[in-house]
């Protein structure tokens, strides 16, 4: 993908994931200032995952949101499309399932597991690179069990307007550049740039959880607002 393309076809997204895998966290703590590693705290806390539990971590890349799931004894999949960044999950943890994380490859729209199998079901930065986003919605609800729960972690947009439309700026014009300079593959940080100011405000997504079938919808802003989590729960 010379420049980013928003129709989102999976093959070119999980091309694109494929060709950063080896340096996407460093790259994420670069540029987020190191406020990713707040953002996955705060994430765990929401999933609030304990023992006996199983969690999906979804867009789980190379598993280092997925090692934050099992301080309190539960289990995880570490499930992701792109084999470049399970690979490199794998690779690092020595093996495709050790210390409670298992890597499984698979598509947001077509779920590899059976109807409510699941206790807790996430997703960080990954729902806006699907090309379908009710669809995932309702297969993430299909995996999980009666009386489960979902938590989303997603960029989102700053409540005034025009510091948003500031940040908006910074995302087009910088980020690509200093994501370029770590990676060496600044036109992939074009698309994420793109991705992120065409994804939909915070109420939006809140709306889409709920005609997706989750009940008990609420989201709080982290960082101001440029990243929301979004939680919900299966009543049925």
């Amino acid at each position: 993908m010379a420049r980013a393309e928003l129709d989102k076809k999976p093959q070119d997204v999980a091309a694109m994931f494929d060709g950063i895998a080896d340096r996407y966290d460093l790259v994420n703590d670069v540029i987020s200032l190191g406020q990713d590693r707040a953002w996955r705290r705060a994430t765990v806390n929401a999933v609030d995952a304990h023992s006996g539990e199983l969690v999906l971590d979804l867009a789980a890349g190379t598993g280092t949101s997925s090692e934050s799931f099992i301080r309190k004894g539960a289990r995880v999949i570490a499930c992701d499309f792109s084999l470049g960044m399970l690979s490199t999950g794998v690779r690092r943890r020595g093996g495709a399932s050790r210390g409670g994380v298992t890597f499984v490859a698979g598509d947001a729209l077509h779920l590899p597991f059976a109807d409510e199998t699941f206790d807790a079901v996430t997703i960080s930065f990954g729902l806006r690179n699907v090309n379908d986003v009710d669809r995932a919605l309702r297969e993430l609800l299909r995996v999980t069990k009666v009386g489960g729960r979902v938590v989303i972690c997603e960029f989102s947009h700053i409540p005034v307007e025009f510091v948003d439309r500031l940040y908006s700026t910074y995302l087009m014009a910088a980020l690509p550049k200093i994501a370029g300079a770590v990676s060496g593959k600044g036109e992939s940080y074009d698309y994420l740039s793109e991705s992120i100011m065409a994804w939909p405000a915070q109420a939006e997504l809140a709306r889409h959880l709920q005609d997706a079938g989750w009940s008990r919808v609420a989201w709080r802003n982290l960082s101001c607002g440029i990243v929301a989590l979004h939680r919900g729960f299966r009543e049925k």
